[in-house]
């Protein structure tokens, strides 16, 4: 079986949650910090999920407030 990479299984957890309607459009997103606690990796594998997903258009950040899920209608393609 092959090695995915923290970030993209991670990644890929997020598009899991929004497709099953665990987290929905608006709905805001942990912080970095308490997303690499919750997985046991570091801030900068958050951050790459997060680069990954908003250049997808899954996510959304807004300054200061933070990240949130983007309408999948929204989504650049299919992640």
């Amino acid at each position: 079986m092959p090695i995915t990479a923290d970030y993209i299984r991670i990644a890929d957890e997020i598009v899991a949650e929004i497709r099953a309607k665990t987290l929905k459009p608006g709905e805001k997103l942990p912080s970095i910090t308490q997303l690499a606690a919750k997985h046991k990796v570091s801030a900068s594998t958050v951050k790459q999920v997060y680069v990954r997903l908003e250049a997808l258009r899954v996510i959304w950040r807004h300054q200061g407030k933070g990240v949130f899920v983007n309408d999948p209608a929204l989504w650049m393609r299919e992640p």
